[in-house]
């Protein structure tokens, strides 16, 4: 298998506070990969430290071979590679649902407009929204909002997909339109990286899922040894908190 990206010793630290000790990680070209454990364990950090809105302290993320840690010449193109779904939406409220999901590719890319609109409105067509181009975020649903925000990362063409606890700020209704999505992106054979709480989805999902804890990797492997024989006492005592 082909080895997309390596993260090596990635530390990162808040102050006193240890969010991330030690961490390494290696994800294949196609492969589903997801985070779960307790909250404040270091996931969304290591995310965030991933695409490069967090410093990092020590360590090394390699892309396609390249480090991209901040200060290397290639950064702000190699992260251009990685893309993220933020559980937040982050959409502008004056622009109109069309114009969210091309501003990217025209101002960072320098694509043409009508080629970036021709692939918005396919991708918009494509998680059932295409009807709602020309509406504001405000006369949207959270879910929609949510399927928007995967379309905005789409149309980047992202070797890496980073998903967020994209359904944490949902209805309970809303999840599973926003799943579904994310399920049918796993099919295609995306490489993605997701974190969520959700344990039903993650088991379904997952090629591996890698359970952290106190900022550090406490295990990983095939979601049915994690659910059915965890390899330690602590996600033993996380998975009893949960029905999946």
């Amino acid at each position: 298998m082909e080895t997309i990206l390596k993260v090596e010793h990635l530390h990162k630290d808040f102050d006193d506070f240890k969010a991330l000790d030690d961490v390494n990680l290696s994800v294949n070209k196609g492969e589903v990969i997801v985070i779960v454990g307790p909250s404040g364990c270091g996931k969304s950090t290591f995310l965030r430290c991933l695409i490069g809105l967090e410093e990092i302290d020590d360590g090394k993320v390699i892309l396609d071979g390249n480090v991209i840690n901040p200060g290397t010449g290639n950064m702000v193109k190699e992260r251009q590679k990685i893309g993220m779904v933020f559980q937040s939406y982050d959409l502008f409220p004056h622009k109109t649902i069309l114009q969210n999901v091309i501003l990217a590719p025209l101002k960072v890319q320098k694509r043409n407009k009508d080629e970036a609109a021709s692939e918005a409105l396919s991708l918009l067509e494509r998680v059932g929204l295409s009807n709602k181009k020309d509406q504001y975020p405000r006369q949207l649903s959270g879910g929609q909002k949510q399927r928007v925000a995967i379309v905005r990362a789409l149309i980047m063409h992202p070797e890496i997909l980073l998903f967020d606890e994209v359904t944490a700020a949902l209805d309970p209704e809303m999840v599973r339109e926003v799943l579904e999505v994310v399920l049918s992106l796993a099919k295609e054979g995306r490489t993605m990286i997701i974190v969520t709480h959700e344990m039903a989805f993650a088991k379904a999902v997952a090629d591996r899922i890698v359970f952290m804890d106190g900022g550090r990797i406490i295990e990983e492997g095939r979601p049915e040894e994690f659910f059915n024989k965890p390899k330690t006492e602590r996600a033993e005592r996380f998975l009893e908190s949960f029905e999946y």
